[in-house]
């Protein structure tokens, strides 16, 4: 899983009519049709997310219909109400904005469609099903406890976030609470790159223009890195900098092994993506869910790196 994170898949957007629902032997509900939509599709994250979750749902026959918004949140609650008088069975959700998604939930529930909130969790938990998610906080501990042992309890700090993603607030948070006691370890800037390699690459560079030393960068994704990387590379300042991700994708995971990227919190979201389907399936067979199901993160670095492979997702 290396780290060049160039992501180019292009997720097909399925629209149009839903299926009617029929019956199997049984009594069981088939051709079921689920609605999903993520913040973006413009990151290879959330296509691994869909394609676990087309997996479980293709297997047995049902269909996935995936939207894109593209960091919209009015678009995102038009496509979820369009779902919604479609008719789907459920509906996996990874909104845009963590509390400006709260009109959608609550058509849903009125409805009474099933949400799966998937990756970033909403404000409004109570307006959601299930929750599937990696351990976000933990990423960001990961990040902080590795740069105190490579750099000691003093740098200069770049955070690029994104303020309304609540995944990315925790990763965020959990960095700035692990070094609170370290007053060496300085924020110097603190900016928001809505996790886009192409919005973090010119934020950094105005903060390169800004900041006469920079020692690390935590990007709260892999393009957020990456996008951090160009800016450094560019300005001739990427010597000796430790930049970190959050994702574990390939391209990612191939930076780490050539040594541009210092390390990636690595994600499964193929694996949240295979437990947010199996989820659904129980709640539309009227089982008991656990609220929330945090997926483990683990730190990926040069040490690490062949065991998780370059090619594809943990």
């Amino acid at each position: 899983m290396k780290r060049i994170f160039a992501f180019l898949m292009i997720a097909a957007l399925v629209s149009g009519s839903l299926f009617a629902t029929g019956q199997q032997d049984g009594g069981e509900k088939s051709g079921l049709v689920f609605g999903a939509t993520y913040m973006t599709m413009n990151n290879p994250f959330f296509i691994a997310l869909n394609d676990g979750i087309k997996e479980i749902a293709e297997a047995r026959g049902d269909k996935v219909i995936a939207l894109d918004p593209a960091l919209d949140q009015t678009k995102q609650i038009a496509q979820i109400e369009d779902l919604i008088a479609q008719g789907v069975d459920a509906i996996f959700l990874n909104p845009v904005d963590w509390k400006g998604v709260r009109p959608a939930l609550e058509a849903a529930a009125k409805a009474g469609i099933p949400v799966i909130n998937v990756d970033a969790p909403v404000f409004d938990t109570e307006l959601v099903d299930a929750i599937v998610a990696s351990n976000n906080y933990n990423a960001g501990v990961l990040v902080a406890q590795d740069v105190l042992k490579r750099i000691g309890d003093s740098a200069k700090v770049v955070l690029l976030e994104h303020p309304t993603a609540k995944s990315a607030i925790d990763r965020t948070q959990s960095f700035v609470d692990t070094t609170a006691d370290m007053p060496g370890i300085e924020i110097v800037a603190r900016q928001s790159s809505n996790g886009q390699l192409e919005t973090a690459m010119p934020v950094m560079e105005n903060i390169i223009q800004a900041q006469p030393v920079i020692d690390v960068v935590m990007g709260l994704n892999d393009p957020t890195a990456m996008g951090a990387l160009a800016a450094l590379e560019a300005a001739g300042r990427a010597d000796g900098v430790l930049i970190y991700g959050v994702d574990g994708a390939p391209d990612a995971k191939k930076m780490v092994k050539e040594g541009k990227i210092t390390a990636t919190a690595a994600q499964s979201p193929m694996g949240i993506g295979r437990t947010a389907a199996t989820l659904a399936y129980k709640l539309i067979a009227g089982e008991t869910v656990a609220k929330e199901t945090l997926v483990p993160v683990i730190l990926i670095d040069s040490t690490n790196v062949d065991n998780f492979g370059l090619d594809g997702w943990q």
